[in-house]
């Protein structure tokens, strides 16, 4: 760095004045050689002692946290793919989509947060609010992607939240935050047997995107943990290390169980397609990839596969969603993450306190996380 110079320096003076006071004193006051050399070693230690530099670890660096989108004081972006979203869509007739995405900002290591409120109409009216937060953090590239929507399929309102935590690069993520919902919404039997529609349609997206990978010289693939809002229904599905927790009666119950190539039942799916996973730091299938199931990942097929695990839950029974890439649950447990975000009503404010807080109890990853909270009536 910068100081280096001068830490040389700074040493380099201490040592001549150490030898100079030293030979000063030998001259003048010394009656031994033994003499010399004890007082020799002690000074050199006090002047090393003195100058040197805290060698203890640094704390991590304060966050830069950037203005929220809507704010009227906040930078223009530098580039966007995407209108900013509306503060709120309180009606429930509303027929139009409301792309969420993370945007540009002139400090790539700031953080972004946002969101919003809305209605879904089914036996009874759920109103919810969501917010997300995304972070760089430490590692020198940001893989993850994530999407929140709010749309109108067949006259049925439903609400999208996903997080995509990409590998090898962000190309897989980008493209599941571009092309599943969309695949999602446009199954002949998404609103009738919405469960069907998932599965088929996470296969066709992983199919069409390892189509467009032929030729990369690179493997990357991503993981996908997403959520789906349908009337009274909550629909999670999960391929992958990102998770999602809920809080019911203020306890954390998992909804996604993590894919890691140790998982009994993971391990006997790779071998039976006649893979293997071996131990390289962590489990990894292959010995390339810590997780065992992914979008991409084209050299790591048919052993990583995009067939999601599903849960449903019913809504009135959650108080609210945490949904996070790994670099938060590698450092916050579920119940870490439920006691966090449970006495903040703002799911916007709670999605940015989990993030702070992974980062700054050391998570060395790309961060990013989406809080819904509900409200039954």
């Amino acid at each position: 760095g910068a100081s280096a110079p001068i830490q040389c320096v700074v040493h380099l003076q201490t040592k001549l004045t150490t030898l100079v006071l030293s030979f000063f004193f030998f001259f003048f006051n010394s009656k031994s050689i033994s003499s010399f050399i004890i007082f020799y070693l002690f000074l050199c230690f006090f002047f090393w002692f003195s100058q040197s530099p805290n060698l203890t670890n640094p704390s991590p660096p304060p966050l830069s946290v950037a203005p929220l989108r809507g704010d009227a004081s906040s930078p223009p972006p530098e580039s966007s793919s995407s209108s900013p979203p509306p503060a709120a869509n309180s009606s429930s007739s509303s027929s139009s989509d409301h792309p969420h995405s993370m945007i540009s900002s002139r400090d790539p290591d700031a953080l972004f947060s946002g969101g919003g409120i809305s209605f879904l109409a089914g036996v009874r009216t759920v109103k919810f609010s969501y917010g997300y937060s995304s972070l760089k953090g430490k590692r020198s590239t940001m893989e993850d992607y994530f999407e929140t929507r709010i749309s109108d399929v067949n006259g049925q309102m439903v609400a999208f939240f996903g997080v995509f935590d990409g590998h090898g690069g962000a190309r897989t993520a980008e493209y599941l935050k571009t092309n599943l919902f969309k695949n999602l919404v446009s199954h002949d039997e998404f609103v009738s047997d919405t469960k069907k529609a998932i599965v088929e349609c996470f296969k066709q997206t992983d199919d069409e995107y390892l189509i467009e990978e032929r030729g990369q010289p690179k493997n990357a693939g991503s993981t996908a943990s997403t959520a789906l809002l349908i009337g009274d229904k909550l629909i999670v599905a999960n391929v992958g290390d990102s998770r999602v927790v809920a809080s019911r009666n203020g306890s954390a119950v998992p909804l996604s169980n993590d894919h890691k190539p140790d998982r009994p039942d993971e391990r006997q799916r790779i071998e039976d397609a006649g893979g293997f996973i071996i131990w390289a730091g962590t489990w990894r299938v292959g010995g390339i990839l810590a997780v065992s199931r992914a979008f991409g990942d084209k050299q790591l097929k048919p052993y990583v596969i995009a067939e999601p695990e599903i849960q449903e839950e019913d809504i009135s029974t959650l108080e609210f969603i945490v949904i996070a890439s790994d670099g938060l649950w590698n450092v916050l447990s579920n119940e870490d993450a439920v006691e966090i975000a449970r006495d903040i009503s703002d799911a916007e404010t709670a999605a940015s306190k989990l993030v702070q807080e992974a980062y700054a109890r050391g998570s060395c990853d790309n961060i990013t996380c989406i809080v819904v909270r509900f409200e039954v009536s």
